[in-house]
């Protein structure tokens, strides 16, 4: 879905294509930040953007997420979750100084080094469930939400991934996202499922995200708890542990650790602090590659 969105907005932004027409998308259900500062659009401006940018297009609509200061000076970051009939995906733009440009995509870290940064910062954050030796010279770390299809779709190449990489340690870290609505609820159950029992964990993540699609708001204490219990832990404890204002509190951890190393959707992968997105369109064997390269550096 990333690719798909950011086709798009490169696409439209690069051309003279944009045309004003009336759309049917909405306001954000967040509100940007509204707070006074200097360079900052307003969300009235973004929103005649979106509008200039994705009006032609009847069957795509947007929520804006945030709108706030870049980690890089005189950039303002916008966040925006795009839909279309290939799903959700939240993208994000950065807006200059004069408010007259806008720069699609990430800002990547740059440098001797430009890992080092991220991989320190994990390697002092990191408190989800692990799998291969402590000692390992390389750590994987998935950000993921166990309501996102990405997350999904991307199980098959970090299951093949964590399969064939013997030198490598692989952490998850929950990352719920705002727009999926029992997204930290399930968080919350894999956290505790976590804390109580570290194989539990593979086997609840798996069977979750294999019935991702019968899993409601409505439903999710029902169903989460019930594949607590079919991974072999007691469901009604792990509901009991899902509310607890402990659980909530390392929940919130995660999420500003994920924010911390530029996480702003899911899954993201980290090997040894080098950001990888769109997994599932990344080749096993490039993967792969990646790491038997990063265990190198590592020597």
């Amino acid at each position: 879905m990333r690719i798909f969105v950011n086709a798009i907005l490169i696409a439209l932004l690069s051309s003279s294509l944009a045309v004003a027409q009336t759309t049917t998308a909405k306001a954000a259900a967040k509100p940007a930040s509204s707070a006074p500062a200097a360079n900052l659009p307003s969300e009235a401006t973004v929103d005649s953007f979106l509008q200039q940018t994705f009006g032609y297009e009847h069957d795509v609509s947007w929520k804006i997420s945030s709108i706030k200061p870049a980690s890089v000076p005189g950039l303002t970051e916008v966040l925006i979750v795009v839909a279309s009939p290939q799903g959700e995906q939240l993208s994000r733009l950065y807006v200059t100084a004069d408010g007259e440009h806008a720069v699609v995509g990430d800002i990547i870290p740059f440098g001797a080094k430009p890992f080092e940064a991220a991989k320190a910062t994990l390697e002092k954050g990191i408190t989800g469930p692990e799998r291969g030796p402590k000692n390992a010279p390389v750590t994987i770390v998935e950000f993921g939400d166990l309501q996102c299809p990405a997350c999904k779709a991307a199980q098959p190449a970090i299951e093949g991934l964590i399969a064939a990489s013997s030198n490598a340690r692989f952490v998850f870290q929950n990352f719920p996202l705002d727009m999926h609505n029992w997204a930290a609820k399930g968080a919350a159950y894999a956290d505790c499922v976590g804390r109580a029992s570290n194989d539990a964990f593979w086997k609840f993540i798996a069977k979750t995200y294999e019935t991702q699609a019968d899993i409601t708001a409505e439903n999710a204490d029902e169903k989460l708890t019930a594949l607590a219990d079919g991974a072999g832990i007691k469901g009604a404890d792990i509901a009991a542990c899902a509310v607890k204002p402990e659980t909530k509190a390392r929940l919130d951890a995660s999420l500003t650790l994920g924010k911390s190393v530029d996480v702003s959707g899911t899954p993201s992968l980290f090997i040894n602090g080098r950001k990888i997105g769109n997994i599932s369109q990344v080749p096993v064997e490039t993967l792969k590659g990646l790491v038997a390269f990063a265990a190198k550096q590592g020597k």
